[in-house]
């Protein structure tokens, strides 16, 4: 490698919404890989998982997500025939055992390259999402994810998060809480990627977990306006959910219970339950005179 061939800047640890301007430029892939062969020296390797398929085909294949076609938990994974895709088929699928057995055999200058190629494959991506071209967008951030040397782990942390703001206007909203949980993984301090998945938890009702995300970014950010009005507005919600269940529960308790005494002439009405204000718990006593 030419000895004058500085490895590319490491950008620092921005979020999905801050988004390259990259309007007075055409990204090609092959010229990106024809420039950095030339300059550096070496190959750009590709991933295993990398499709190989022209531009125009990687689009058609995200087209199985589209949000006229229902919800993703509908679509999100399946076939034009609504069957399951095995795994070897989701386009959005990142292996990172294959990834790194597959890392093994690069040089420290083959994942500098493919580094600098996921930079211009990010750049791509986030230019398109600004275009409102989500399903493009999350292609491209795939594609970038699949060649990103696994070692950096702020830049993966980004793409999974800019991923999963493509999903989310795209309402694939399970997947989109997959790719925010892999961004914290990378990250835990990331706060837009703990506040796109408690919003997500929220929208899809598991209300614990919207609670729990929300709490950590209060951690992390006490003043964040948003986790504060959050915990105001999800904690009457979670009481009233929990009275519900609770109600739910006794009415099928009560039901087993009839069913059980009706052969002896007896029925939960023949007793009594009371709660014990201290601990909570209940005890069951039977009315004597009935």
């Amino acid at each position: 490698m030419d000895s004058t061939m500085k490895p590319p800047a490491e950008t620092s640890v921005s979020d999905e919404e801050r988004f390259e301007d990259a309007s007075s430029k055409e990204f090609n892939e092959k010229a990106v890989d024809e420039v950095i062969e030339k300059v550096a020296g070496v190959r750009i390797a590709n991933s295993p998982q990398q499709n190989t398929s022209s531009s125009s085909e990687q689009t058609e294949k995200f087209v199985d997500c589209r949000s006229d076609s229902g919800s993703d938990e509908e679509t999100l994974g399946k076939d034009g025939e609504g069957k399951p895709k095995s795994g070897e088929d989701d386009d959005d699928l990142i292996d990172d055992e294959s990834q790194r057995d597959w890392e093994k055999g690069l040089t420290e200058e083959e994942k500098l390259a493919n580094k600098a190629k996921a930079d211009e494959l990010k750049a791509q991506g986030n230019e398109l999402f600004k275009q409102g071209d989500f399903n493009k967008s999350a292609n491209v951030y795939t594609e970038a994810l699949r060649i990103c040397p696994l070692e950096y782990s702020a830049e993966r942390s980004i793409l999974f998060a800019n991923r999963a703001a493509a999903k989310t206007k795209l309402n694939f909203k399970p997947s989109a809480i997959d790719d925010c949980t892999k961004a914290i993984e990378h990250n835990p301090k990331y706060l837009k990627a703990l506040l796109r998945r408690a919003t997500l938890y929220e929208e899809a009702d598991k209300l614990d977990e919207s609670m729990e995300d929300f709490k950590k970014i209060l951690e992390l950010d006490p003043a964040n306006v948003e986790a504060k009005a959050a915990q105001v507005r999800l904690e009457p919600k979670i009481q009233e959910r929990n009275e519900r269940l609770k109600e739910e529960m006794m009415g099928k308790l009560k039901d087993l219970g009839n069913m059980i005494l009706r052969p002896f002439g007896l029925s939960t009405q023949n007793f009594e339950m009371q709660q014990d204000p201290s601990t909570g718990s209940y005890s069951i006593n039977f009315k004597s005179g009935n």
